[in-house]
């Protein structure tokens, strides 16, 4: 039986991560090209295209309003691991050198260890995914 406060921690932890797929999903929807630009030196150019970016934010943004109230849960968490995984992945640098202390220049961006906090979010994901069944205040728990 899980206690209040591993309650309190998991939607705390629902909430912010779904919360940041929420926003980086509005953030391809109001602003495609900022998106299309952060494609061209994070993420091998994959979302350049202003329409595929639209898409993905709305689908981005609709996974982050399941992860905040919990439903679907056994779908929504594996998905938003995997992005959260390709993030991690794609910025593996910021995580073994933030400052850019001793590796090469990855990317021509001046502040990558912004991008430090995406091992943290991969974890949060695989924490709330492995403690679904924890979690008794989801929506898909109470249905």
């Amino acid at each position: 039986m899980a206690t209040r406060f591993q309650c309190w921690a998991l939607v705390l932890l629902r909430v912010g991560l779904g919360g940041l797929m929420v926003w980086w999903g509005l953030n391809k929807i109001v602003d495609p090209d900022l998106s299309a630009d952060i494609s061209d030196i994070f993420y091998f150019h994959l979302f350049e295209a202003e329409m595929l970016s639209v898409v993905f934010g709305v689908a981005q943004a609709g996974l982050g309003a399941l992860v905040i109230i919990g439903l679907w849960r056994g779908i929504a968490y594996p998905v938003m691991a995997v992005i959260l995984g390709f993030t991690l992945a794609s910025t593996w640098y910021a995580v073994v050198d933030p400052f850019g202390w001793w590796l090469p220049p990855q990317v021509d961006f001046p502040f990558t260890q912004l991008f430090y906090p995406s091992i943290v979010n991969f974890a949060g994901a695989l924490v709330l995914w492995s403690q679904m069944d924890t979690d008794r205040w989801a929506l898909d728990q109470a249905l």
